[in-house]
C-alpha cells in the first residue's frame, strides 16, 4: 500500500528496508471523496526530485557566497557534490549523460569567486581563521572536482549565454514565481521555498512526456498552480504582463538581447499553460520584447521644458547603483537627436552634449583603469562637436560659477552651467591612461599616439574659446594643459633658426613656450602652475641646447631649495628637467656642471623611479600593493621616456674626466674626499677584481677608459669611450653627434695632460711644451694655458721659461717619506684626540662630583684657550 494511506496492516512501505522497524500509525477514518479536498496529494517524478535537491543546494551557495561564508560554502559544496551524485542516474537517462547547465554555470561561478578570493590576499590577511582554512579546503576539492568536467567547462566558458537556450530548467514550465527571468542562470524556488511553491510543484516537469500533454495537465489540475488554469483570465492577464516585464527589463535592459529562439520558446511555454492562444499572439507578444521604450508619448507636444525635465530624469540616474551606464548614453543620444530635430536652440544641444560627455566619462567604473578604445573614439567625437558648436555659438556664457537656476537656455545670451576646462583636463588624463595601458612597442601604441594631434587640436579649440572670456586663471590652466604637451618635443627648425638658415620671423616652439610660460608667470596666483611652468620652459631651453637661458632660469627661480614641498608629479618633472639640463651642459662641455645636475640622480640608483619610468624590484614588504599601484598611475608615458642608458654614460664619463686627474693631483693626501661615490665604487669593484678581461658593458668602457686616462694614455682611453658599440648605445643618440665626439676627444686630451703632470711632475726636471704638445697632439698655445692654469691655481710647482718654450719643475713637493710621515702625523692627532672623548665619557660622573680631577677640567676649559690648538702645536714640535 502506498505510504501515503497509513493502515493498521503488518506490511511496510516500498521505501522502506526490511530491517528497518516501522513507527505505525494511529487507524484513520476513512472519508468520502468530498471530504479529501485538505489533503493534497505531491507525486512528483524522480527527475524532479533529484534537480530540485541540486538546485536548493547551488541557491544555497550562491546565498553564502554573497557574505562570504566559507566554511557553509563548502558544507553546501560537499552536499552538491552528493546530490549530483545521486541524480547522476537520471541525468544519464534524461539529458543523454549531458552535464545541465544550470549545474556547470554554478561550477564556473564558484571557481571564478574561489580564484578571486584567494588572489586578495589582503582580504585573505582579514578573514577569520575557520574561513581561511575552509578556503583552502574548499579551493582544492573545487580544482580536483573539475578535472572531471574541463571540456564541457571550457565550452561553457566559450559561450555561457548559449547554455540558456537549450537549458531545461527543471521548475521553468511548472513554476510562475517572481524569480522567473530570461537572463543567464536563474533558478527557481523550490517547494520547501514557500507556501505557493509546494503546490505548484503538483505539475508533472515533462520528464516521462516531453511535450507536456494536456492530460498530465488535467492530471494535476487539483494543484493549486493550476487552479482555473483556462478559466481564471485575471490571472493569465497578470502572468502574461509580469512576463513581459521582466523580458524587457532582464532580457534588454542591459543591453543583452536573448536570441529570438530562445524568447519565442519560453513565451510558447506559457502559452501552452495559461491558455490555447495561436501564433500569432507569440509573434506580437515577441515584437513587444524587441520594441525600445519610447522618449515621450505618441501625442506629446516637444518643447524646451519637456526636453529638460527628461534630461534630468536621465541625468539624476548617474551613479545610482542598479543604472545601465551604456543605456543612459544611448538615451541622452536620442534626447539629443529629438533636441535637434525640433531647433530648440544651440544652448539646449550644447547642455545635452555635455551630459553625454560625462556619461562616457563615467562609463568605466574604476577611474585607475583605462577608458576602452570604442567610448575613447566616440569621446573625442562628442568634446569636438561640442567645442565646435561652442565656438559657432558667438553670445553665450558657460561655467561653474552659474547657478542652475540662472541658466537660460531660449534666447541669447544663453547662459550654460559646466565646465568646459575641466573636459579638457579629464581626456587629457585619460589620453595617458591609454597609452600606459599599451604595450610600447607594438603597433598598437603608435596608433594610439596619432590621437595626440586630436586632442591638441582641442585643447586650442578650448584655448580659443576661453581668450574671448579673458579669464586668468582659466587661461593658466589651459595655457600649461599646451605647454604639458610641447615642452619634451624636439623641433630642429630651432637649432635652424640659431645657424641662420630659417627666413627672419618664423615662429618656432622655442617662441610658443616663451609666450605661454610668461603669461603663466605673470598672471598666475598658485605656486604649482608657475612651477611646472618654470620647469618645463627650463626642458625645453635645455632640449634645444640654450645652456644659458636654461641655467639662468633654473637659478633664478630658486627651485633647488623649495622642490621637496611639492607634489610627486612635479618633483618628477624637476627631475626630468635637471637630467635634460646636465646632458645640455655635457654639450657645452661643462664638464663640472653637467657632474652637479646628475649626481643627485645618480647617486640614489634609483634613477628609473625618480624620473618615473618604471618600478625597481623591492624587497619583501618594503611597498605595499596600494604604494605601487599609486606609482604604477604616476609613470610616464613611453614617448617620454629619457634614455637612461646616456644619462649614466654622460655622467660616468664627466665622473671621470674630474675624478681622475683629482686623484693623481692628491695620491699621497689623507684627507682627500671622493667627487662622485658612484663612480668610485665603479673604479674600487674593477680594481678588486683578479681577471679584468675586455670591456663588454658601458660601465666597464668607461672604467677602462679612467685606467688608461691615469696613465696619461689618452689615445686609449677616447678608444675606450668612442667606439662602434659605444656610439651606437651611446653617442649616437646625441643631435649632431659628430660635433659632441670631437668635445669629448679633446677633453680627453686636454685631462690626460693634466693628470700626466701630476702623476710623472716629481720625475721631470724640466719639460718641453713641444714634446708634450706631440704626446697629446694639441696645439702649443693650449698646451700654454692649461699649464698656466695649473701654476696659477698652485697644482703645479713649476714655472714657464718662454725662450725655450719649457716647463721646470722645482720639486717642492714633499716626497713620498715626507708624505707618508705627514699621514701618520694626522691620524696620531685623530687617536689622541678619540681617546681623550672617550676618558672624559667614563669619568663623566666622578667630574660632576667636583673630585680633583673636575676642579683639573675646569681649569683646563677655562675659556679663550684653544687646548686643542696647543695640542696639535705641541705634537708638531715634538715631531
Amino acid at each position: 500500500m502506498s505510504r501515503f494511506f497509513a493502515t493498521g496492516s503488518d506490511s511496510e512501505s516500498e521505501s522502506s528496508s526490511e530491517e528497518e522497524q516501522v513507527v505505525r500509525a494511529p487507524p484513520t477514518t476513512f472519508t468520502f471523496s468530498d471530504d479529501e479536498e485538505d489533503t493534497k496529494r505531491v507525486v512528483r517524478s524522480a527527475k524532479e526530485k533529484r534537480y530540485e535537491e541540486l538546485t536548493n543546494n547551488i541557491k544555497q551557495i550562491r546565498n553564502f557566497k554573497k557574505i562570504k561564508d566559507m566554511s557553509s560554502m563548502l558544507n553546501s559544496f560537499e552536499e552538491l557534490m552528493r546530490a549530483y551524485q545521486k541524480a547522476l542516474p537520471v541525468i544519464i537517462k534524461e539529458e543523454n549523460g549531458m552535464t545541465p547547465k544550470f549545474y556547470l554555470r554554478c561550477l564556473v561561478e564558484v571557481e571564478d569567486f574561489i580564484n578571486e578570493m584567494w588572489e586578495d590576499r589582503e582580504g585573505r590577511k582579514n578573514m577569520s581563521k575557520n574561513n581561511s582554512k575552509s578556503l583552502a579546503s574548499l579551493r582544492q576539492k573545487l580544482r580536483k572536482y573539475n578535472k572531471d568536467f574541463e571540456e564541457e567547462l571550457a565550452k561553457f566558458r566559450e559561450n555561457p549565454d548559449l547554455g540558456d537556450e537549450d537549458e531545461e530548467q527543471p521548475k521553468e514550465v511548472e513554476e510562475d514565481s517572481e524569480e522567473e527571468a530570461l537572463g543567464p542562470a536563474v533558478f527557481k524556488k523550490g517547494p520547501s521555498e514557500g507556501s505557493a511553491s509546494e503546490t505548484k510543484s503538483a505539475k508533472p516537469s515533462g520528464g516521462d512526456d516531453d511535450e507536456g500533454s494536456d492530460d498530465s495537465i488535467d492530471w494535476g489540475s487539483d494543484s493549486e498552480s493550476s487552479t482555473e488554469s483556462s478559466d481564471d483570465e485575471g490571472q493569465y492577464t497578470s502572468i502574461r504582463e509580469r512576463f513581459l516585464k521582466k523580458g524587457w527589463r532582464r532580457g534588454m535592459g542591459d543591453g543583452k538581447v536573448r536570441s529570438g529562439h530562445s524568447i519565442l520558446k519560453r513565451v510558447y511555454c506559457k502559452e501552452r499553460l495559461f491558455s490555447s492562444k495561436n501564433i500569432s499572439t507569440i509573434i506580437f507578444k515577441f515584437s513587444l520584447l524587441q520594441e525600445k521604450p519610447k522618449m515621450f508619448a505618441k501625442d506629446a507636444e516637444i518643447d524646451m521644458n519637456l526636453v529638460l525635465k527628461k534630461l534630468s530624469e536621465i541625468v539624476a540616474a548617474r551613479g545610482k547603483k542598479r543604472t545601465d551606464r551604456r543605456e543612459q548614453i544611448e538615451l541622452l543620444h536620442e534626447l539629443a537627436a529629438v533636441a535637434d530635430t525640433h531647433h530648440l536652440g544651440p544652448a539646449i544641444n550644447i547642455k545635452i552634449k555635455l551630459a553625454i560627455i560625462s556619461a562616457i566619462f563615467d562609463y568605466n567604473p574604476k577611474v585607475s583603469d583605462a577608458m576602452k578604445p570604442e567610448y575613447w573614439a566616440k569621446l573625442l567625437e562628442r568634446i569636438s562637436e561640442t567645442l565646435d558648436l561652442l565656438v559657432a555659438t558667438g553670445d553665450i556664457q558657460i561655467g561653474e560659477n552659474i547657478p542652475e537656476e540662472g541658466e537660460v537656455f531660449d534666447k541669447p545670451p544663453y547662459r550654460v552651467r559646466a565646465c568646459v576646462l575641466t573636459i579638457v583636463e579629464r581626456l587629457d588624463e585619460e589620453f595617458t591612461k591609454l597609452l600606459k595601458e599599451c604595450d610600447p612597442h607594438s603597433n598598437e601604441y603608435v596608433q594610439r599616439l596619432t590621437d595626440e594631434k586630436r586632442v591638441c587640436s582641442i585643447i586650442d579649440k578650448v584655448q580659443t574659446f576661453l581668450e574671448k572670456s579673458g579669464v586668468p586663471s582659466d587661461l593658466c590652466r589651459i595655457y600649461l594643459r599646451k605647454v604639458e604637451h610641447l615642452y619634451y618635443k624636439f623641433d630642429p627648425s630651432v637649432i635652424k633658426q640659431k645657424k641662420g638658415e630659417l627666413e627672419p620671423g618664423t615662429i618656432t616652439s622655442i617662441q610658443v613656450m616663451d609666450k605661454l610660460c610668461k603669461y603663466i608667470y605673470d598672471k598666475d596666483i598658485t605656486d604649482r602652475l608657475r612651477t611646472r611652468a618654470i620647469l618645463a620652459h627650463v626642458y625645453h631651453h635645455a632640449l634645444h641646447d640654450n645652456w644659458f637661458q636654461g641655467r639662468d632660469l633654473i637659478l633664478m627661480s630658486h627651485l633647488q631649495e623649495v622642490i621637496h614641498h611639492s607634489d610627486p608629479s612635479t618633483q618628477i618633472l624637476y627631475n626630468r628637467t635637471m637630467a635634460h639640463l646636465g646632458l645640455c651642459a655635457f654639450r657645452h662641455s661643462n664638464i663640472k656642471d653637467a657632474h652637479n645636475c646628475l649626481v643627485d640622480l645618480m647617486m640614489t640608483g634609483k634613477t628609473k623611479e625618480l624620473l618615473a619610468q618604471g618600478l625597481m624590484p623591492q624587497r619583501q614588504h618594503e611597498r605595499s600593493k596600494e604604494q605601487e599601484k599609486v606609482e604604477k598611475q604616476r609613470q610616464m608615458p613611453f614617448h617620454m621616456h629619457i634614455n637612461l642608458e646616456l644619462i649614466e654614460c654622460v655622467y660616468l664619463v664627466s665622473a671621470m674626466l674630474i675624478e681622475i686627474p683629482y686623484m693623481a693631483a692628491h695620491e699621497f693626501d689623507a684627507r682627500r674626499r671622493m667627487i662622485s661615490k658612484t663612480f668610485y665604487q665603479q673604479l674600487r669593484s674593477s680594481e678588486r677584481q683578479s681577471l679584468v678581461g675586455p670591456p663588454e658593458s658601458m660601465r666597464e668602457h668607461v672604467v677602462a677608459a679612467s685606467k688608461a686616462m691615469r696613465n696619461g694614455n689618452w689615445s686609449a682611453c677616447a678608444d675606450y669611450i668612442i667606439n662602434e658599440k659605444m656610439n651606437a648605445k651611446v653617442w649616437d643618440l646625441f643631435y649632431e653627434a659628430d660635433k659632441v665626439r670631437a668635445m669629448l676627444i679633446r677633453l680627453i686630451k686636454e685631462e690626460s695632460l693634466r693628470t700626466y703632470l701630476f702623476t710623472y711632475s716629481h720625475v721631470y726636471a724640466s719639460i718641453s711644451m713641444a714634446t708634450l704638445s706631440e704626446m697629446f697632439q694639441l696645439d702649443k698655445f693650449v698646451i700654454h694655458s692649461i699649464v698656466s692654469k695649473m701654476i696659477i691655481n698652485e697644482e703645479l710647482m713649476a714655472s714657464l721659461d718662454d725662450p725655450s718654450q719649457t716647463v721646470v719643475m722645482h720639486r717642492s713637493e714633499p716626497s713620498r717619506l715626507q708624505s707618508l710621515a705627514l699621514q701618520l702625523a694626522d691620524k696620531v692627532i685623530n687617536l689622541v684626540d678619540s681617546n681623550e672623548r672617550i676618558f672624559e665619557m667614563k669619568q663623566g660622573n666622578f667630574f660632576q662630583r667636583g673630585g680633583i680631577q673636575g676642579t683639573f677640567r675646569q681649569n683646563y676649559n677655562r675659556p679663550g684657550q684653544d687646548w686643542g690648538r696647543l695640542r696639535r702645536d705641541r705634537v708638531e714640535q715634538t715631531r
